[in-house]
C-alpha cells in the first residue's frame, strides 16, 4: 500500500442522475437531492454530475442547473461538474454560468471540463449546430474560457470575471492527462470506464506536471465504480444494473437503468461478458470488508489523492447504503 493510504485519501461522488425503468426524471433528481443531503453529513469531499446528452437513462443534461439544484440543497459540500464537455459550448457561456454558481454559493463549486461531447454525433450536431469545432481546440478553448476568469479579454464574463472557481481536466486517455500537467491543473481520470490507460494517464500527467498558481504539486482524482452492501452476494446482484447499462451502450439499446438480475449469463453473450469484463474491470464490488481491501489496493495502484465513487444502483435506499459502507469505511 502506498505511504498515502486510504485514511489520507479524499472520497468525493459521481452523480449520473440515473433514471430507472419504472421511473422519471423527476424522481432522479429527488434522488440527487435526497443523495447530497446523505453524503454531505458522512463527510464526503464534493458532489459531481456529469454532461450526457440524448441518453434517456441520465437526468443531468442541463449540468449547471442540477448543480445548482445540489447546491441550493445542500450546506457545505463542494458541488460542480464531472465534467461540462466544453466542445458542447461557448467558452463565455461557460464562464458565465459557473460565475453565477460561483456568486451564489463562494467558496463551493467546482468547473471540471472534458473534450468529448458526451453523446452521439447527430446530438453533438444539434448541440453545436455544425461539427466545425474540433475536439483538438480543446486547449485553446480552455484557454479562451480562463481567461473570462481572469478577465483577460475585451468581453467580459459578468458573473465570473475575478473569481477563483477552481478548473479541473477530465479524461478517459492521455490527451487531457497531459494538458493538464502542463499547465498545473488538478486531474480527474475516468477510471471508470477506462481502466486499461490508468496508470499510463496518471503517469503522463505526473511526468508532465508543471508548477502553478492553482497548484505546487500534482493531484490526482480518479473515478471509480463501487456497489457495496451488507454482503458480497447482495453487492453482486446489484451491480448486474451497471452490467446491463453498458451491455445497453454496446447495443446501442438506450434502456433506462434496469433493476437487478438473478443471472447476467442469461442476459449477455460471452463476447459481451468479456468485452464489458475489460471496460467494468476496476469496478469494486461486494461487502464492507471487500470494498474496504479493494479500495485499499486501488489507492496503493494509482497513488490518487482522491477518489470519485459512481454507484449505479437501481434501488435509491440500496444506493444510499452503497454510500453510507463507503463512509464507514473511510471513517474509520
Amino acid at each position: 500500500m502506498s505511504v498515502k493510504g486510504l485514511a489520507n485519501t479524499k472520497f468525493s461522488v459521481l452523480d449520473l442522475a440515473p433514471v430507472i425503468e419504472g421511473g422519471t426524471p423527476a424522481d432522479s433528481f429527488r434522488n440527487t437531492v435526497d443523495l447530497a443531503q446523505h453524503v454531505e453529513k458522512w463527510g464526503f469531499t464534493r458532489y459531481w454530475m456529469a454532461e450526457h446528452h440524448n441518453m434517456p437513462f441520465i437526468a443531468s443534461s442541463a449540468t449547471s442547473v442540477a448543480i445548482s439544484h445540489v447546491l441550493h440543497n445542500t450546506d457545505s459540500i463542494r458541488v460542480g461538474s464531472g465534467g461540462v464537455m466544453l466542445p458542447n459550448h461557448a467558452p463565455l457561456v461557460v464562464a458565465e454560468q459557473f460565475g453565477t454558481l460561483e456568486t451564489l454559493f463562494p467558496g463551493r463549486v467546482d468547473l471540471g471540463l472534458g473534450r468529448a461531447p458526451g453523446t452521439d454525433g447527430m446530438t453533438a450536431r444539434a448541440l453545436r449546430r455544425n461539427l466545425d469545432s474540433d475536439p483538438n481546440e480543446f486547449p485553446a478553448m480552455l484557454d479562451e474560457l480562463r481567461g473570462y476568469f481572469a478577465g483577460d479579454h475585451h468581453i467580459r464574463a459578468i458573473p465570473g470575471e475575478g473569481l477563483d472557481i477552481p478548473v479541473w481536466l477530465l479524461g478517459s486517455s492521455g490527451f487531457s492527462a497531459q494538458l493538464a500537467g502542463q499547465l498545473g491543473l488538478p486531474f480527474s481520470f475516468a477510471s471508470h470506464f477506462s481502466p486499461n490507460n490508468t496508470r499510463g494517464a496518471l503517469n503522463l500527467y505526473r511526468s508532465s506536471f508543471q508548477p502553478s498558481e492553482t497548484l505546487d504539486e500534482p493531484y490526482v482524482m480518479v473515478g471509480v465504480n463501487v456497489i457495496a452492501a451488507d454482503t458480497d452476494e447482495e453487492a453482486e446482484r446489484l451491480a448486474t444494473s451497471l452490467q446491463q447499462q453498458f451491455l445497453n451502450l454496446v447495443r446501442n439499446t438506450n434502456h433506462l437503468l434496469q433493476p437487478p438480475v438473478d443471472d447476467m449469463d442469461e442476459v449477455w453473450t460471452a463476447q459481451e461478458k468479456a468485452a464489458l469484463r475489460q471496460q467494468l474491470g476496476a469496478s469494486i464490488i461486494g461487502s464492507k470488508e471487500t470494498v474496504k481491501e479493494q479500495l485499499k489496493k486501488f489507492q496503493a495502484d494509482t497513488e490518487a489523492d482522491e477518489m470519485m465513487v459512481i454507484s449505479q444502483i437501481y434501488d435509491h435506499d440500496a444506493r444510499v447504503r452503497s454510500y453510507e459502507i463507503i463512509s464507514e469505511i473511510i471513517n474509520e
